[in-house]
């Protein structure tokens, strides 16, 4: 046995119910950390969450566990520095190890427009009492040694931005973290169940039709990921999201530790170094839509060129495994949280690459919505209205590069 192995887990599996207070579809980290706050932030306990497959098997047990709150608009770095924050703490109070490690992150620039970028991003984190701190290609280099300044002679570093709170933590613990403190307060957790539909009281949505039968609920949620056009169309409701693939890959481990977290916006391409030594490797999400979850060599070739311009020791590595997930992008890049406008359903979608980042932060404060009726203030600008009030909170951070 090693750190790599769980063994303290006690996840307790129950056949459904007729009827509950509240069921969530989808059995990811949104689902399940929304589930483990209304037990335990406000006593909520006649939850199901509901998931076609096992847990954790969508977006986030296919991403590259990147926390960070270094976005472009306030409204975006205050809702993530809170998810930060609540990662920092959530070892202690679930009691599980997630493996959380605070690395930093460089966003590095090769062009005077990326340093522009690079200077405002930074400005505005610590206007919004986020730290970023703007950094040389000296500093750069006393931070990350392996990094090629020159950028193999085609991307020359300029500059970059330190985002001091990056970190990472391993999704699959994270997830099972949430699962085991809401399952310990009563909550049923539904695996190899789909939902087939929403049962419907006229315009109100009152319970889903799954595989296994129709559940009643007082609230239905939605937290399905790249899934979430389908569960929207059996409401009635249209929304502004459109599926596209993301595809990340690991290599073999390097001894040699990679301290940050590295970036680069020019570049599009990111990677940090797993508690195994592996270099974890990933880019923007694909242009074109689709819910295909096949893998590319394109990419392969692509991202590991590009990857071996700024880190040339890579080239020596193999590539282990490689894989692809379904984002949720919003017209906005920004997530959609909240009401729907359907009486009965609520959702949170629109994560893009994110989704990880903000998962204790969008659980919590969903769990609030639901427990409440009302909007906390941190997601009110992320509510679905928004679009057709026309303001939208238009920031391409989502693509986890920008």
């Amino acid at each position: 046995m090693n750190e790599f192995v769980e063994t303290l887990l006690e996840l307790t599996w129950h056949e459904p119910k007729s009827s509950y207070d509240v069921v969530i579809i989808g059995g990811g980290g949104h689902g399940l950390a929304t589930a483990y706050y209304l037990a335990t932030r406000h006593g909520i306990t006649n939850v199901a969450v509901i998931e076609a497959d096992y847990i954790g098997s969508g977006n986030s047990g296919r991403n590259t566990t990147i926390i960070r709150a270094n976005y472009g608009i306030p409204e975006s770095i205050r809702f993530y520095n809170h998810s930060v924050d609540l990662y920092r703490n959530l070892e202690a109070e679930t009691g599980c190890r997630i493996m959380h490690a605070n690395k930093g992150l460089i966003w590095m620039a090769h062009t005077e427009s990326g340093m522009r970028a690079e200077r405002s991003r930074v400005q505005l984190n610590n206007a919004c009492g986020v730290e970023t701190v703007l950094v040389d290609p000296i500093e750069i280099k006393r931070l990350c040694p392996q990094v090629d300044l020159t950028g193999g002679g085609r991307y020359p570093v300029l500059g970059a931005s330190f985002h001091v709170p990056g970190s990472t933590a391993r999704h699959d613990r994270v997830v099972w973290a949430y699962a085991q403190g809401a399952m310990h307060r009563g909550v049923h957790v539904l695996q190899g169940t789909s939902v087939t539909g929403l049962l419907r009281d006229g315009d109100r949505v009152v319970g889903v039709k799954t595989s296994r039968g129709d559940i009643s609920a007082g609230i239905v949620m939605s937290a399905v990921g790249g899934d979430v056009s389908t569960i929207a169309a059996h409401a009635g409701l249209r929304l502004p999201v459109r599926t596209h693939p993301l595809q990340a890959f690991v290599t073999n481990g390097y001894a040699q530790g990679l301290g940050p977290i590295v970036s680069s916006t020019d570049l599009l391409c990111y990677v940090s170094q797993t508690a195994r030594g592996q270099m974890l490797i990933g880019h923007e999400f694909e242009r074109e839509s689709s819910y295909s979850r096949q893998s590319s060599f394109q990419f392969l070739q692509s991202c590991s060129l590009k990857m071996a311009y700024l880190l040339p020791f890579v080239r020596n590595l193999k590539i282990l495994r490689q894989w692809t997930g379904r984002c949720d992008i919003s017209a906005d890049f920004s997530p959609i949280m909240g009401f729907t406008g359907v009486e009965g359903l609520v959702i949170t979608t629109g994560w893009g690459t994110w989704g990880f980042k903000g998962i204790p932060a969008g659980g919590e404060q969903m769990a609030e919505l639901i427990a409440t009726g009302r909007t906390p203030d941190l997601i009110a600008p992320f509510a679905l209205s928004r679009f057709a009030a026309d303001h939208p909170m238009a920031d391409q951070g989502s693509t986890g590069t920008r």
